[in-house]
């Protein structure tokens, strides 16, 4: 099973994204109100699509014995409507290896029919919250915890706007 998390800096909207000794680093963009350190949400859902396209490219043909030199992934779609959802999400793909163009083209449908990001999407792998745990923070009163498990519910990311600009930026967490 897969776990990923991440962890706002404090009073930040910014927060550090994590999948096991792998980090990055999420974020609004800063006319929508966060930090514009990092990828938002729907950067992220689109570049989960791309990289499962590509190393499921790598696996497949090494299973073929193709050997790969370089493949390209480009993403594209959009955030609209209210809930906001994406829309259709179409994605190119470039490419070069030691093969002939017939096993390339075959190895790509071959993927494209099992590459697991697209098909969750394709299928509507359901989400939902599974547990959540809140820490009340109201001035006079002192805090207040709970942890309870809830309905099922469905989860819709929002943003307001996108950008194209990208910074770095470190940051570490102090553990709790």
């Amino acid at each position: 099973m897969f776990e990923v998390t991440t962890v706002t800096i404090e009073g930040k909207p910014t927060a550090i994204g994590s999948a096991g000794p792998y980090t990055l680093v999420v974020d609004r963009p800063a006319e929508a109100g966060g930090g514009g350190l990092g990828f938002n949400g729907g950067e992220l859902l689109y570049l989960a699509v791309a990289g499962c396209i590509s190393n499921d490219l790598f696996r497949e043909a090494k299973v073929k014995a193709i050997d790969l030199a370089r493949v390209k992934i480009t993403v594209r779609g959009d955030f609209t409507g209210s809930p906001c959802v994406s829309t259709e999400i179409t994605y190119n793909i470039e490419v070069d290896g030691a093969a002939t163009p017939e096993q390339l083209r075959d190895l790509v449908q071959h993927v494209d029919r099992i590459a697991e990001i697209p098909n969750s999407l394709r299928l509507g792998t359901a989400v939902r919250v599974d547990q959540v745990q809140v820490a009340s923070r109201r001035a006079g009163r002192p805090t207040r915890s709970e942890n309870r498990p809830t309905r099922p519910t469905r989860v819709v990311w929002r943003s307001a706007t996108w950008s194209r600009r990208r910074s770095t930026a470190r940051y570490s967490l102090a553990s709790t």
